[in-house]
């Protein structure tokens, strides 16, 4: 059973849990007391509620599928120099039980990241809590729903984010050395391992670096990561980012490397123009993965794979985005097709009852 969300491989990991009332002590008891604290610091910065929800239609090498999703994000200011982050995902999963069986459902809740960040200056944040892994790009940049533009996530991705995608530790991030055509920034992270349900992490460090020219706005990068537990081995990536000055073409490929496999995908989105075609943007996507050596819950592919995938996302008005795609995957294991239709809504609005108003 795959899930098409950016981490859908974790939740076999997890077993495919139930929903428990538990999950949400977390995230209400981190409302709360960023509220309280808020309120004692009297500050004037009004927290925000964001995130977006999406429902996913799929067609996976014959397998339907239908997938709620709902992804809320909190942002709370705590003064000038403190801000706390958190954000849950909440995930159904609907498919017939057999080839002409009903449909039946699972409800899979996680949360994403809970943590809080100490602003320095622009060359130093100081990060505590839970947290994104920092390998590449994809993970942190591309991966909610209302931005990413094929619900299913690259093949190689499960590479250097292990175990869940998120990390439970500290990190530190900034940037280096600033000059008027280019910065070089920096991203260092420590992890300790958590078999918690919904603050799962494994234990590994790792540090990822890139340079951002601001006039080509094109920024390459590279990763490492140093996996502490099991079989304790490395894995390194490299990434690209480009938006060509003058166009609506988005360009974006990752490549990364561990010792049970290798692979790299390249994705490009072209916004159209014109009154008539102005809210089209089709899309493209090439990946490939060459497996190395057997791994254990390594979540890739057990063989090498070969995908092409072609989209198009329709943007409506009120931050609504319409999308649909296929994919056609090539593998000693077996081809297959995917097909996939989905729309998301993203929102932002003021955190509601603050002490000082929403304004």
């Amino acid at each position: 059973m795959r899930f098409q969300c950016r981490r859908g491989w974790k939740y076999v990991e997890k077993k495919c849990s139930s929903a428990r009332v538990g999950f949400f002590y977390p995230l209400f008891s981190l409302l709360f007391v960023t509220l309280c604290c808020s309120s004692v610091l009297a500050q004037s910065e009004v927290p925000v509620i964001s995130g977006s929800f999406g429902f996913l239609y799929s067609k996976d090498d014959g397998q339907t599928a239908l997938q709620p999703i709902l992804t809320p994000v909190v942002l709370v200011p705590l003064g000038s120099h403190f801000l706390v982050e958190a954000s849950a995902e909440l995930q159904g999963y609907v498919a017939p039980s057999s080839p002409n069986g009903p449909y039946t459902g699972q409800f899979f809740p996680t949360i994403e990241y809970i943590q809080l960040d100490y602003v320095v200056n622009s060359h130093l944040t100081i990060v505590a809590g839970r947290f994104l892994t920092p390998f590449n790009i994809y993970n942190e940049r591309l991966g909610p729903i209302w931005i990413h533009n094929f619900q299913d996530g690259p093949l190689i991705y499960p590479i250097g984010t292990r175990t869940t995608g998120s990390s439970d530790g500290g990190m530190i991030r900034g940037d280096l050395v600033s000059r008027p055509g280019w910065q070089v920034n920096y991203t260092a992270f420590f992890s300790a391992l958590n078999h918690g349900t919904y603050f799962g992490a494994g234990r590994a460090f790792g540090a990822r670096g890139g340079v951002f020219f601001s006039k080509q706005r094109m920024e390459i990068g590279t990763s490492f990561q140093r996996f502490l537990q099991d079989e304790r081995s490395n894995s390194y990536g490299a990434y690209v980012s480009w938006q060509p000055a003058d166009t609506n073409l988005d360009i974006k490929g990752e490549y990364a490397h561990s010792p049970q496999g290798e692979g790299y995908w390249v994705e490009a989105a072209y916004r159209l123009s014109g009154s008539a075609l102005k809210n089209l943007q089709p899309l493209f996507r090439a990946q490939q993965f060459f497996r190395l050596a057997p791994g254990t819950n390594d979540f890739l592919p057990t063989a090498n794979t070969r995908r092409v995938d072609f989209g198009l996302n329709y943007y409506l008005p009120h931050e609504v985005r319409l999308n649909a795609s296929y994919g056609r995957q090539f593998s000693s294991t077996g081809n297959s097709n995917n097909w996939t239709v989905d729309i998301t809504y993203r929102f932002l609005t003021p955190l509601p009852f603050w002490p000082k108003g929403a304004s």
